[in-house]
């Protein structure tokens, strides 16, 4: 029997590339993709599914809250969540939420291949990875950043955050979507164990960020 895969994920264009990998595996089946959340949930409740391949920032719910899903309601199911952070207390979080692998966007096709037949061999896929994400630059040059472990771009979010600007305009700036900042707004409080935008202001001006 083949192994059913369903790639989870808000991207078309790389869904589509996803799909072309998958395709070249002859012990693969690719069921139709899903976009958001609620289509995967709705999709696994009709349809035989062996591994989930899943986008962290996907909507409606996001992949954190999918995957708590998955897991209660589908426990037999394997995911792969499939992100850009590389971020080994995110790795921690997701394999105590229940996930079967974690794959950076940013691996290449025998990569992919790889952690598919791993977790249908039963086994799990968290390797140690060199990989950074080359969208998001790691770490500033400077001791805030390099103690933190914060990126540029979580830099620019807190500064915004304590201007006062919203998650949409936040996400209008930046052009991407509220989602992705709604990811790194959750990475921001997990790396700096600050939960309130009054936190985040108190400490934007204690680095002179603001």
């Amino acid at each position: 029997m083949p192994i059913r895969v369903l790639i989870a994920d808000d991207h078309p264009l790389l869904v589509d590339g996803l799909v072309s990998v998958l395709e070249e595996m002859d012990d693969v089946r690719v069921v139709e993709p899903v976009f958001n959340g609620r289509q995967l949930i709705d999709r696994l409740r009709t349809q035989e599914v062996d591994i989930i391949l899943l986008d962290l920032n996907m909507p409606y719910p996001d992949g954190i809250d999918s995957l708590k899903i998955i897991k209660k309601d589908f426990p037999h199911l394997k995911v792969i969540i499939f992100t850009s952070y590389d971020q080994p207390q995110l790795k921690k979080e997701i394999q105590v939420l229940g996930a079967d692998g974690y794959l950076l966007k940013t691996s290449n096709s025998g990569t992919l291949k790889n952690a598919i037949r791993t977790l249908a061999e039963g086994r799990t896929w968290f390797p140690e990875s060199a990989h950074t994400d080359v969208s998001e630059p790691r770490i500033q040059a400077d001791d805030f950043a390099r103690k933190y472990q914060i990126t540029k771009r979580e830099t620019e979010i807190i500064r915004m955050i304590a201007q006062g600007l919203t998650t949409r305009q936040i996400s209008d700036r930046l052009y991407v979507s509220e989602f992705t900042i709604n990811a790194h707004r959750r990475n921001i409080c997990r790396k700096l164990n600050i939960y309130t935008p009054v936190g985040l202001l108190n400490f934007a001006r204690e680095q002179g960020l603001v």
